[in-house]
Parts: structure tokens; sequence; C-alpha cells
């Protein structure tokens, strides 16, 4: 018989898991045993985007719709034993403790852990607790993990700390240098004819015109990754290449300092690759980012998300929580990517 679950004022759900990334965020409610008892999905709520009254009222809404689909009631009470969120835009102490205090002001849980998406994207892509997670969709960030909890980090903050990677950059780069071989200030790129191919406009001009006017959303723009990758892989055009090789060098390289800093250069560590970037799995920047890491990082085991960050977030709440394997593999099954 179809309807409304039954409400109750008793938590059913061990974890509460929030990823919040730079395209959306995500909601899901897993009991002790690993099952998951809902799951919503909505809008970025980035703070520094939409402020933080913005970003809780993105996740308010997600983690209401996630208690409703499975018979709780938020104002009867918490609805987990434990809040684990993990969003993009929380890169400093002071930012960790802002939303901190907002989540647990909620009061949907007991106790709340709040950092980085990064942290998520990791734990997702692998079965132990310790190692090393480049994450690259629209940005680049890493994050590494020792044997003992000890944490390395970059603060990830674009270009002015040292940052190269992402869709976000990546596309600039594509605008750049098909630019500048329309002009003559650089050499010949197939980037050029196929970005004007691409928006369906006569030349790189109009292409510039188009997005300084805004007719080029944000989203259009990071969709020429794939054009990028398309390019490089039939043509072989040597800035195309260039850029992939140069995104590749820039992952291997972050892997290596955080594995160094670790003591970890000479032990066989999984390197996990997160972000659409990444997962998207382009076969040229897969290989050029495994041969940057035998050099760089040659006891590394790379592997690939194969469930979405909000299980990262949720098994990271199972691990707070001490459950056992069987929950792991429980939830994992349940959200494992086609």
């Amino acid at each position: 018989m179809g309807g409304r679950a039954a409400v109750t004022d008793r938590p059913t759900a061990a974890v509460l898991a929030i990823d919040g990334g730079n395209s959306k965020t995500e909601v899901v409610l897993a009991a002790e045993d690993g099952t998951m008892l809902a799951r919503s999905r909505g809008p970025a709520a980035v703070p520094e985007r939409v402020g933080m009254a913005g970003s809780l009222r993105v996740i308010g809404d997600l983690v209401a719709k996630a208690a409703h689909d499975c018979g709780l009631a938020l104002d009867h009470g918490p609805i987990a034993q434990h809040t684990a969120a993990y969003l993009a835009g929380v890169d400093l102490p002071s930012e960790e403790a802002e939303m901190h205090a907002a989540l647990s002001a909620q009061r949907w849980s007991a106790t709340t852990k709040v950092d980085n998406d990064t942290f998520a994207i990791f734990r997702a892509g692998t079965m132990r607790h310790w190692g090393v997670g480049v994450v690259s969709g629209a940005g680049i960030n890493a994050v590494g993990i020792g044997p003992d909890g000890r944490v390395a980090r970059y603060l990830a903050l674009g270009v002015t700390t040292g940052d190269f990677g992402g869709g976000n950059d990546l596309t600039k780069q594509v605008f750049y240098w098909a630019s500048r071989a329309e002009d003559g200030r650089g050499g010949p790129t197939a980037l050029a004819a196929a970005l004007c191919e691409h928006f369906d406009l006569p030349t790189v001009y109009d292409v510039g015109v188009a997005l300084h006017r805004g007719d080029i959303t944000r989203d259009q723009r990071l969709e020429l990754t794939r054009l990028l990758f398309r390019v490089a892989a039939e043509t072989g055009d040597e800035v195309a290449v260039s850029l992939l090789d140069r995104q590749a060098h820039e992952v291997a390289l972050m892997a290596r300092e955080l594995l160094r800093q670790l003591h970890l250069l000479d032990t066989e560590t999984d390197i996990v690759l997160g972000g659409g970037l990444l997962t998207a799995r382009d076969p040229l920047l897969t290989r050029l980012i495994r041969q940057a890491l035998a050099i760089e990082a040659p006891y590394g085991v790379i592997t690939f998300n194969d469930v979405p960050a909000i299980a990262g977030a949720a098994l990271l709440g199972f691990d707070y929580l001490g459950l056992p394997r069987a929950a792991e593999d429980r939830l994992r099954s349940q959200l494992r990517l086609a």
C-alpha cells in the first residue's frame, strides 16, 4: 500500500551524510548496517557563492526531503547519531568552525564533523583509511592521510596558492591559446576552429565577445574540457596535448609532495583520483597521469572512485561511529556508479 512512511520521533539513521561539491549538493541518511534510508540531491551550496544563509537553506531543504522520504520528523529531535558534512569552500579552520557551529545548531544529530569535500572523495575511492586523494573537477585539490592519522593538505585557493588544474583552468587555457592563434600572438592550434564550431560562431573573437557578455554560461565553459580531450586525441594538436600533459604532471606533483610529507614515498599507497575531470577517464589524460606518477610516486597504487563522493562522506561517518566493514560493503553496493 503506497503513501508516506510512518513518522517516528526516534532516530533510525546512524549517519546523516552531506557532500557539497562545486556543482551539486547531496544528502544521504544511512542505517547502522549500511542500508541507505534516503538520498536527496540539489544545487551547489558553496558559502562563498551563496553565503552562509543560502548554503544552510540548500542543505536544510535536502535534509528535510531525505528525512521525509524515510519517515523521520525533523521537529521531533535528532534524526541521526552523527552528521558527516564534507563541503567545497570549507578550506580554512575558521570556515570549518563557522560551518560546524551552523550545522550543529540545526540539532540533526548528537555529533557533527565538518571538513573539505576532498576528504569524502578520497574516502569514496579506497577501502583503507589512509593514502592520498587528488581531486580535479572545476578546480584541483589534494589531501594525504598517514597510517597514524596525520594529515597533509593544500590551501588550494587557485593560482594565488600555486595551483593549476581542473575545468576552470583548462578551459581558460583553451580560450587563451585559441585567441592567440587567431590574432597572431601565438602559433596555430586546432583548438581555435574547434572552439568556433562548438559555439557555432565564425571567429574566436566572436566567442570572446559572447563570453564577455555572459552569453556563455559557466557550465557551458566547463564543457570545453571534453572538447580539449577530443582535439588532443583526434588531431594530436601540440597545444591541446601539452595542456593535458601539464594537468597530468600537476596531479603527480601534488600526490608526490603529500607522500613525501607523510613519509610514504617508499610505501605502497593508494592514490585516489576523483572529481569529474579525472573520473571521466579520458584515455590520453589517464595515460599521461600514469606516466607522471610512475616517475614521481612509483609506489603509488592508482584507483578511481566507483562510488560518488556522498558515499565517502557517509563512510567517514561510519568510521567515526566505528561501524563494521559489512556496513561499508552494503552502502558501497547501493551507491556503486554505473
